[in-house]
């Protein structure tokens, strides 16, 4: 993998981290488009998320700093069914990341729910990511572990769980950037040890330029999202992901 694949990775990694169009199933979408197809690639799209974990500590630097247990405990109830499903299911989802017409499906199918979600909750009412339960952070985790499938996406799957326990859309996707943290540096650390000897092998400079770069991308686009969810919804980010899924479809069909 070249230094400008690296880069490119982790701009992609960085925009679709947080928006709920999926960052495994872009990524998955770029190595099958440009033919990244080494091992170290595999093991490096795990790895460059660190540079987009830190981005949402590095914008809420004084929920993570501060010593809150009720915080920090709403994490760890919405981080404990995907560590539990993750680590069962790990040789499984593996297998399904080798499957590349998962993606588009899952791409469209989540992309036509998302046409409905804004009219499918509603308004509700306001509330500040603190206030939340322990039964909410768990159901958001809970729903959080159907973006093991590649595709469906993490920030979309964990803010709809959000949304369905009660959650307005900006607490739901600020929980979503906040559990983002427990549960990709838990993926991450177990597959790099899993691939620790790949990763000695390779240039450093590629894991150290791609985290730099997705932690920027990843940092500017949490900003945005926030903005944009809470005056517009979920629809365009439907419409995207159906358009996306649908060439990537195209591209597969016609490769062979």
């Amino acid at each position: 993998m070249s230094t400008w694949e690296a880069i490119l990775l982790a701009i992609v990694e960085g925009l679709t981290e947080y928006l709920p169009v999926s960052s495994t199933g872009h990524l998955s979408m770029t190595r099958e488009v440009l033919g990244i197809n080494d091992a170290f690639s595999e093991t490096y799209i795990i790895a460059v998320q660190f540079g987009a974990i830190l981005s949402v500590v590095a914008l809420y630097p004084k929920k993570f700093f501060r010593f809150d247990i009720p915080f920090y405990s709403k994490l760890v109830t919405g981080f404990i069914p995907a560590a539990v499903l993750g680590y069962l299911f790990d040789d499984y989802l593996e297998q399904l990341l080798g499957m590349p017409w998962v993606i588009p499906f899952t791409l469209v199918s989540v992309g036509i729910f998302l046409l409905f979600t804004d009219r499918i909750f509603g308004e509700q009412s306001d509330e500040n990511v603190q206030d939340i339960s322990h039964k909410q952070a768990f159901l958001a985790g809970l729903s959080q572990c159907a973006a093991m499938i590649p595709g469906v996406s993490r920030s979309a799957a964990s803010i709809v769980g959000g949304m369905a326990a009660g959650m307005n859309r900006t607490t739901a996707a600020t929980y979503s950037f906040f559990l983002a943290v427990p549960t990709l540096s838990a993926a991450g650390i177990y597959k790099m040890y899993k691939n620790k000897d790949l990763i000695m092998s390779q240039e450093i400079s590629h894991l150290l330029i791609g985290n730099a770069v997705a932690f920027v991308v990843a940092w500017l686009a949490m900003r945005g999202f926030v903005q944009y969810l809470r005056k517009h919804g979920f629809a365009a980010f439907g419409w995207y992901r159906i358009a996306a899924g649908l060439a990537f479809a195209a591209f597969l069909y016609w490769r062979g």
